[in-house]
């Protein structure tokens, strides 16, 4: 029987000083995750086959990439990779790819930087000679004198620019100001007049015609006195003034005459909660729901008692 062919060992390492007449492939023109800088298993994916490929010579001058296949068959020969002993440029720190790395695997938002919004800057205040407000005699004169204060250039009978301008505008209200009285005066006067006019003697009793008479009177000086116990004429006959059934009425204030006497609940008659906190009673559950009693456990409390239990512990009845 003949002897099984087998393969010829691979040398650790390929010595061969071939070296590819391509130009260097660099680690930066690479992508973080298309490389591995750990010194022991130096690799990158070829660009020719997108194959990972160990490198050789990493600690030496020239490092390049291990001889390999492109991984095709042609007439069943393995095609060699155009790759072969390319020099490799080391330009990529292990400590820089663990960096690129990280950065790769954040999400797109905390990648991008946050934007910045700009605050506009604020226009310069308006100079108090260029505000167009309400100008009387007094704020003019005030003005003007407080800039011609606190101004170097307005001496004597000189101004500056500001200073003309506020003490043209002090003596255009100084000659406006006679004027702007009368008018003033004016409108007080029609005022008064027409308070006066509002408070005739004629105009109140026109008032008191149209909103008044001996019906509004009458019932405003009525003073009779109500009887305790009597009803409002305010009251229809529609409103019952006795309990309706008489006889069922006195019949219930009979039971629960009897319950309270003998402190046990009539022939039936409901029985009357209790709290079992601190021993409240009600007449009958629908007024003890009615006052907030609630029941914990299965148990009836008041509403005073049940509201030191959480809200998921209390039930109604």
């Amino acid at each position: 029987m003949p002897a099984e062919p087998t393969g010829r060992p691979r040398r650790s390492r390929a010595r061969s000083r071939n070296v590819s007449p391509r130009p260097a492939l660099a680690f930066s023109q690479l992508k973080p995750h298309e490389y591995d800088m750990t010194p022991l298993c130096a690799s990158l994916v070829c660009p020719d086959c997108v194959t990972w490929v160990p490198i050789t010579g990493v600690n030496s001058k020239k490092p390049k990439i291990v001889p390999h296949d492109a991984g095709t068959v042609r007439n069943g020969v393995s095609v060699r990779c155009p790759g072969n002993y390319r020099l490799v440029i080391l330009d990529v720190t292990p400590e820089r790819q663990k960096q690129l790395l990280a950065r790769a695997g954040l999400a797109p938002s905390s990648r991008r930087s946050a934007r910045q919004h700009h605050k506009p800057i604020s226009a310069p205040a308006v100079p108090v000679s260029r505000i167009r407000a309400e100008t009387t005699l007094e704020t003019a004169r005030q003005s003007y004198l407080a800039h011609r204060k606190g101004c170097t250039l307005c001496v004597k009978g000189q101004h500056c620019a500001d200073g003309g301008l506020l003490a043209r505008r002090y003596v255009l209200a100084l000659n406006q100001e006679p004027a702007r009285r009368a008018a003033r005066d004016e409108q007080e006067r029609q005022e008064r007049r027409t308070a006066r006019k509002l408070t005739a003697p004629t105009v109140r009793r026109a008032q008191w015609t149209k909103h008044g008479g001996e019906a509004v009177e009458t019932a405003n000086n009525r003073c009779a006195e109500r009887i305790a116990g009597s009803l409002s004429e305010f009251r229809g006959p529609q409103v019952p003034e006795a309990p309706q059934p008489p006889e069922r009425h006195d019949q219930r204030q009979a039971e629960l005459g009897r319950h309270a006497s003998n402190s046990h609940p009539a022939e039936g008659a409901p029985a009357q909660p209790e709290c079992v906190n601190c021993g409240t009673t009600e007449l009958n559950f629908v007024r003890a729901a009615a006052a907030g009693w609630r029941q914990v456990l299965r148990r009836p409390h008041c509403s005073r008692c049940a509201s030191r239990f959480p809200a998921w512990m209390r039930t109604q009845f």
